[in-house]
């Protein structure tokens, strides 16, 4: 039963300063879920003996069988803390009672956009590391995409039982292999957050500040440096918060001398063994060697009472319950979390300005800032968590200034609202506001700022995120940024013809259940999603047949989107005449210096808004001529893309009349490329030259965007086009005597090694490989067979690169195949058009 009331939560949610909403975050497999659980027994919701085996976040059934977490799962919990503990805390607290938010996201790769949307609502994050393997690629990206989105990071390593049991660490190389982990995450750290003076002051991690907890979520027992200067604090007669800086670091003490120093030597001990490591090697030793005497003299030591059942237990489980009842988890991690992460009022006054897209001075952006309930509402709902109900969806999000209540009158923005046009924008009731708790919902009157919500009732009006206020002249929150893009796709149909309104609609509600997946229909009329891996898709393909549709599907095999380039620059100047015969374009196009797209895709380019000073970047960066750099005339597709058009004519009549024909040429031309409609990228298009008719009426946009769009496909058909194709970053963990089965398989799949080291300290080693997309399914069961199922792989999307391997217009070589297939598969007219289609004589 929880030690808690609704009616407790509610009265909590005013008292924002004893808010805390954080996320865990992790590599696949280092044990979030196994670790919340301990969090959630503290709260009473489940019984402390099941914890670690419950996973009480995993709420599907797939999550359970697999033993992965796959959606984000956000749980409200209400704890009281002790008076010692309350003196801790920095800042102002209103009374005892602390309400934690906590979302357990996943850590699968092919997931991560779930941690994104889980991000974004929360202020504080607990990364977990398994001291066995130490900082994995998935825990790197977790880390920047907070630190982007201004979130304080606390570090709790798991599974210290496999350090003690499996490894059999000596006290000094597990202290080593500690400090390890702590170095490489304050790297990842430093590395995205360099300033110390920043916003949100200094956010490295380290043990003798307590921001860094050990333990075994499994074993469900935990502990930071705090809990153990407590222990010792009396006895040497200082305050716990001096002591805890002599239990790591080079800090040495001889138990002869009684006295401290910093060099070691003869007789002294380094405190964090002696003090914190020695006992807890003494239980194990005790217990996993059945020394009955020794168990029971130690019990009586630390305080442990064994009561019925518990004194026959022997070995493991014995040594469970004593771990559990002499340093219980769910205290360790409740005093991490609410003493060293932020509260509301505390976070928003430094995220405001990277979430809100309007003016820092109005009354939704101060309503932020301050966290305050008087404030116009502002929400950010983001992502769509489905009911019970089949098709419909709770809208979660986070309430960052005014209060929402149900049935209160609302403006909900989606992603596309442009302040001021009606586009996007519903003015609608809420129906319900109600509380997440893991497994179920309950029902609650109002939600004021600060806290974690789901809504009923909007999920017709939004597909994925959106922003929903009160304020009329109110701004969007900004759109969140996902570490993975969605490359692999795969089309699907029904089995039965009769079904198709079914599988539409099962279309529409899987894009809103997912924050990263795309359904999009092609002109050949396929049916088409779009995820970030084979995993990502296999779950979105069984949601869609079994939640979502409900009907049997056929499914292509899965196929990797492509982007078109030109290698080099146009052979000759293009012209295009429009149809009247009145007008000549004459451009242009040359490949992009290296490193500008990915510049692009950052935002480093885009964030520049002002002419001048993107001008100057693009004339540092990549030595581009500043006058030409002034001249972009825009991005594409989609306005945003890494492709640009660049005006290079001298005194041209009219030019400024035809730029938004021709921009909308350009767009249509970068979204279908020549070769095989796929999107293109890194192109930089230079418009030459243009001879337009005096009369306004006769270079109207019939005449000139699709002649713009011949001309600029013309460019890349003079250009040596080429096929880019996306390449996965794998990192893999093998034994020594596996690496050689992962050099085949790769050099089979045309993937390179380009970095190979040992884990220090343990006999594992790390490879790093880059691997085609295309090359990737079925990668994972391939490498399994051959290592003799010792290698784990984990591929993340790095970079697109060229297609090696001949000419694509023949049809004989990879490129040309590839784009003979994919015209087959958009059903296109057989072989690349002719370049006289889109090339005019003089």
């Amino acid at each position: 039963m929880p030690n808690f009331t609704i009616d407790q939560i509610r009265g909590i949610m005013d008292k924002k300063n004893n808010i805390r909403n954080m996320s865990v975050i992790a590599h696949v497999d280092h044990g979030k879920s196994t670790l919340t659980d301990s969090l959630v027994s503290k709260a009473g919701i489940i019984a402390s003996a099941k914890a670690g085996e419950t996973r009480f976040t995993d709420t599907r059934k797939d999550e359970q069988e697999r033993c992965i977490t796959i959606k984000s799962t956000a749980i409200s919990m209400y704890y009281e803390l002790s008076d010692a503990d309350m003196e801790f805390i920095q800042g102002e607290s209103d009374g005892k009672g602390f309400l934690i938010n906590l979302i357990d996201s996943p850590g699968h790769v092919d997931f991560s956009s779930e941690v994104t949307a889980a991000l974004r609502v929360t202020d504080g994050a607990l990364v977990v590391v398994d001291c066995v393997s130490g900082v994995c690629v998935q825990t790197e990206t977790v880390l920047r995409q907070a630190i982007g989105e201004r979130i304080k990071p606390v570090l709790f390593m798991n599974k210290m039982d496999r350090a003690l049991l499996e490894l059999q660490l000596e006290m000094e190389d597990l202290y080593q292999t500690l400090q390890r982990i702590v170095e490489s995450t304050n790297v990842i750290v430093a590395t995205y957050c360099p300033e110390e003076s920043g916003p949100m002051g200094n956010i490295q991690v380290s043990p003798e500040k307590g921001t860094v907890g050990f333990g075994s979520g499994l074993h469900g027992w935990a502990f930071t440096l705090k809990q153990f200067s407590e222990i010792y604090a009396a006895k040497f007669k200082q305050p716990p918060s001096k002591f805890m800086k002599r239990l790591w670091g080079d800090q040495f003490f001889s138990a002869k001398d009684k006295k401290w120093n910093k060099t070691g030597g003869d007789g002294y001990v380094r405190g964090f063994n002696q003090f914190v490591l020695d006992p807890i090697y003494k239980v194990f030793d005790a217990i996993m060697n059945f020394k009955k005497e020794e168990t029971a003299k130690l019990l009586e030591k630390l305080n442990v009472k064994l009561t019925g059942d518990d004194k026959d237990l022997e070995g493991k489980p014995l040594l469970k319950k004593v771990m559990q009842k002499w340093l219980p988890a769910g205290d360790a991690l409740l005093q991490m979390i609410t003493i060293h992460l932020p509260s509301p009022v505390t976070a928003q006054k430094y995220r405001v300005e990277l979430l809100y897209e309007g003016p820092q001075d109005d009354p939704v952006a101060l309503g932020i800032k301050n966290c305050d309930p008087q404030a116009p509402l502002c929400l950010y709902v983001s992502k769509m968590v489905p009911t019970v109900d089949k098709g419909r969806f709770y809208a979660f999000g986070r309430v960052f200034s005014g209060i929402v209540e149900t049935g209160q009158k609302v403006r909900i923005m989606g992603p596309n609202y442009v302040p001021g046009k009606k586009e996007d924008l519903y003015n609608k009731s809420i129906q319900r506001t109600i509380l997440m708790m893991g497994r179920y919902i309950e029902a609650i009157e109002n939600v004021p700022c600060g806290n974690i919500v789901g809504l009923v009732g909007v999920d017709q009006f939004l597909v994925k995120t959106g922003t929903i206020t009160t304020y009329e002249h109110a701004h969007n929150l900004k759109q969140m940024k996902f570490s993975v893009s969605p490359v692999v796709r795969v089309a699907v149909e029904a089995k039965n013809p009769s079904d198709l309104p079914k599988l539409v609609e099962g279309l529409k509600r899987l894009a809103k259940s997912d924050p990263m997946v795309q359904c999009t229909i092609e002109e050949s009329g396929e049916h088409i999603v779009a995820g970030a891996g084979e995993l990502h898709l296999e779950i979105c393909l069984k949601d869609l047949e079994e939640d979502h549709a409900c009907i049997p599907l056929k499914k292509s095999e899965p196929v990797v989107s492509y982007r078109e380039t030109v290698t080099a620059e146009s052979s000759q100047t293009c012209l295009s005449k429009s149809p009247n015969k009145h007008n000549r374009l004459f451009m242009t196009a040359e490949p992009f210096p290296d490193g500008l797209a990915e510049a692009i895709d950052k935002g480093d380019v885009h964030s520049r808004q002002e002419i001048k000073a993107r001008a100057r970047y693009l004339s540092d960066t990549f030595d581009w001529d500043v006058t030409e750099a002034r001249k972009i005339w825009c991005f594409g597709p989609e306005g945003t893309g890494p492709n640009m058009v660049i005006d290079t004519t001298k005194g041209v009549q009219y030019l400024n009349e035809i730029k938004d024909s021709v921009v909308a040429g350009f767009q249509w031309a970068t979204k279908e490329g020549p070769l095989c409609e796929e999107n293109v990228r890194g192109v930089r298009f230079n418009i030459k030259d243009v001879t337009l008719h005096t009369d306004a009426i006769h270079r109207g946009g019939g005449q000139i965007i699709p002649t713009a769009r011949r001309c600029f496909l013309a460019c890349m058909l003079t250009g040596q086009p080429n096929l880019l194709e996306p390449v996965y970053l794998c990192e893999i963990q093998c034994p020594e005597s596996a690496v050689g089965g992962i050099y085949g398989v790769l050099t089979r799949r045309r993937g390179h090694v380009f970095e190979e080291n040992q884990v220090a300290g343990t006999p594992m080693f790390q490879v790093k490989a880059y691997l085609p997309v295309m090359e990737s399914f079925g990668f994972t069961a391939d490498l399994r067979s051959n290592t003799g199922g010792q290698a784990f792989p984990q591929c993340v999307f790095d970079h697109w690169q060229q297609m090696t391997g001949g000419d694509p217009s023949d049809p004989a070589t990879k490129p040309g195949t590839i784009v003979a297939n994919t015209r087959k598969r958009k059903g296109l007219p057989e072989g690349i058009p002719p370049l006289d289609r889109f090339l005019d004589k003089l």
